[in-house]
């Protein structure tokens, strides 16, 4: 029984340090921009064919 308390204690500690990376990745600005850079590539690609015509 006691090794169910140090694996629910051990999946808390583990899940604070995941949150603890997500609020560190969104303060430094990770999570900016998300659309921007999936369709920056179709966008380009789009610009040339239009300047070849």
């Amino acid at each position: 029984m006691s090794i169910i308390y140090f694996l629910i204690g051990c999946s808390i500690l583990l899940a604070l340090v995941f949150l603890g990376a997500f609020f560190w990745a969104q303060r430094n600005g990770q999570h900016d921009d998300l659309y921007t850079p999936s369709v920056r590539i179709l966008l380009d690609e789009d610009q040339t064919d239009q300047t070849k015509k």
